[in-house]
């Protein structure tokens, strides 16, 4: 059988039986159809082609072959999914686990009747970039969907589910920088104008330490260390367990002294209740709104501010860097800018940026 008497029998009898063809767009932009012996969940694929319609007569031998030999369960993309999601390598942070279950689930909705051995063929990539496609009017959600789904399928590979996957390094929408973010004295005193005091608290701590709000909100007086010089925070942070010896300036041992007597944090809500890492973002966020602020200043950005503290308070670039989880000239940036937008600030800090720079190099 051969030329276009056979191209036609072929055609013929993929649209007479039960075979099932599926076209899968490569990342080159070009397509390629895989065969399966029927269409549904378990069926076994018997042939690749770059032409719609096979004309090589060994694709009667091989469907032959599929359809007689027992065919054994196949691993689907839901139970690959499932699997991951109930394994012991779920993130510890709540909500870390929240996130890939949320985007675990939508993509074994999407993949729902592929096997997971898709993955394991390049033109699996195309698939994975059309399914995040689907939220390309947000590219943080689009890099989100990509970044989760991903991790299940390195787990799969970890755990020898699949041999392998072709969806590394995949291509990102969301890219900032926000390095010129920060909180100016000009800011900090409009929204300590209006702020109760409660979330006051949580901005001048976030500003004075550097801390991130999973942190802040586990402050207690249990954290504070005497030193030769007065008195510094010794904390393990929760995202890099890593110590952190942060110096208490004048404001923050404000707050800490300011404590009442018999509260074991010294980070509360307007009720003396402990807060959430979301609820001391959202409060801060709330009452940023009403004091007018820009709409871009975030509890976290005073992570920027925190940085030219701790330069005042004699850390070395280096030192802050490492604090911050930042490299040093990344550091060296944010405190730039702070000095830039902190007119009172600017001679002393810069001088003193100068120094550390020198002292870096």
């Amino acid at each position: 059988m051969s030329g276009e008497r056979g191209s036609l029998t072929i055609s013929r009898f993929v649209q007479q039986s039960r075979v099932h063809r599926v076209r899968r767009r490569l990342a080159s932009g070009k397509s390629r159809f895989h065969f399966y012996a029927w269409r549904g969940r378990g069926a076994p694929k018997f042939w690749e082609d770059d032409r719609r319609v096979p004309t090589d007569p060994e694709f009667f031998v091989a469907f032959a072959e599929a359809v007689r030999r027992p065919v054994p369960a196949k691993y689907m993309v839901p139970q690959m999914v499932d699997d991951c999601l109930s394994s012991t390598a779920m993130p510890k942070s709540p909500r870390s686990q929240a996130d890939l279950r949320k985007w675990g689930l939508r993509f074994a909705d999407h993949f729902k009747d592929a096997p997971a051995v898709i993955f394991e063929e390049r033109g699996s990539r195309g698939e994975m970039n059309a399914w995040r496609a689907l939220w390309k009017h947000s590219p943080k959600q689009h890099d989100m969907a990509g970044t989760h789904a991903v991790r299940i399928l390195n787990w799969a590979v970890q755990e020898g589910k699949l041999a392998e996957h072709h969806c590394h390094k995949l291509h990102r929408l969301y890219e900032v920088d926000r390095s010129e973010i920060v909180w100016s004295q000009a800011d900090r005193e409009a929204f300590d104008a209006v702020a109760p005091e409660w979330v006051r608290r949580i901005l001048c701590a976030a500003c004075e330490t550097g801390l991130r709000p999973a942190d802040l909100i586990k402050l207690t007086p249990a954290h504070v260390e005497h030193t030769p010089r007065g008195r510094r925070l010794r904390v393990r942070t929760n995202k890099r367990k890593r110590l952190a010896h942060i110096p208490i300036t004048p404001a923050m041992a404000e707050v800490i002294d300011t404590t009442p007597s018999g509260r074991l944090l010294i980070l509360t809500n307007a009720s003396g209740n402990a807060l959430t890492p979301h609820r001391a973002s959202e409060g801060v966020r709330q009452w940023r709104d009403k004091a007018g602020l820009s709409d871009e200043l975030r509890l976290y950005d005073a992570r920027g501010t925190a940085a030219t503290r701790l330069l005042n308070a004699g850390l070395s670039l280096a030192e802050i860097a490492n604090h911050m989880g930042w490299s040093v000239r990344y550091a060296a940036n944010v405190i730039e800018h702070y000095a830039r937008v902190s007119l009172d600030e600017t001679d002393a800090v810069l001088v003193k940026l100068a120094q550390a720079k020198w002292g870096a190099s």
